[in-house]
Order: C-alpha cells, then structure tokens, then sequence
C-alpha cells in the first residue's frame, strides 16, 4: 500500500483541476461502509474552491451498485456505473493519483441539479 503522500506521484504541480472531471483517486483508508479502493471519482466542487485549497470535493463511482435518486447513472470507459452523490468525500488533492477524462455536459448538469435536489430544504 502506498504511503499518505506518495500518491500525487502522477500529477505535477501545474495540473489544473476542474470540475466534472474524472480522476482515479484512492479513497482508503477508510471505515465502515465508506466506499473503499482507488477508484473513479468525479470533481463536483467548482475552481472557485479548490483552486486556493489543498483539499476537493468528489463523488466516487461504482459499477457495483443500485440505482437509487441520488445516483446519477453514466457510461464510462465501456462499463455502465453510477456517480455515488451519497458517498462524496473531501480528499487532499494527493490522493488524486492521475485524470482519466471528463463527464458530458449533459451528465455534469444532472449531477449538479441531483446535488441541488439533495441539498434543499
């Protein structure tokens, strides 16, 4: 296993980070059922936020799991999956191991009003 800090091997500095984007990223360690492993995970903060942070919001995905209104369903490198609004998490931006590629428009707009929905009162 890798060591808190070793993971921004993949990155330099001057990667620029921007929202919808997806990144593999590894997420342990972690307890209970929070969603465990380096995998996908969507940027949902805007740069407004995580440009002058060391921190970014994001949501992971799965190809294992159920839809449910807070899961917002995407094709993503061949494999049907689910972006898991529910499991969003705050990382260091060194637990962002490297960019893999960037959500639609359209799928970037539904998980924005789905993260709208679950916020209101």
């Amino acid at each position: 296993m890798r060591r808190s800090g070793a993971y921004a091997g993949d990155r330099t500095a001057g990667d620029a980070i921007r929202r919808g984007e997806i990144w593999l990223a590894a997420l342990d360690p972690t307890i209970g059922v929070e969603i465990q492993k380096s995998r996908p995970c969507i940027i949902i903060w805007p740069p407004e936020m995580h440009d002058f942070l060391r921190t970014v919001t994001v949501a992971p995905m799965t190809t294992g799991s159920r839809p449910a209104p807070y899961r917002r369903p995407l094709r993503f490198r061949g494999k049907d999956g689910l972006i898991l609004l529910g499991q969003m998490r705050t990382l260091n931006k060194q637990r962002l191991m490297r960019r893999l590629e960037t959500v639609s428009g359209a799928t970037l707009r539904l998980t924005l009003a789905t993260l709208r929905e679950m916020f209101e009162e």
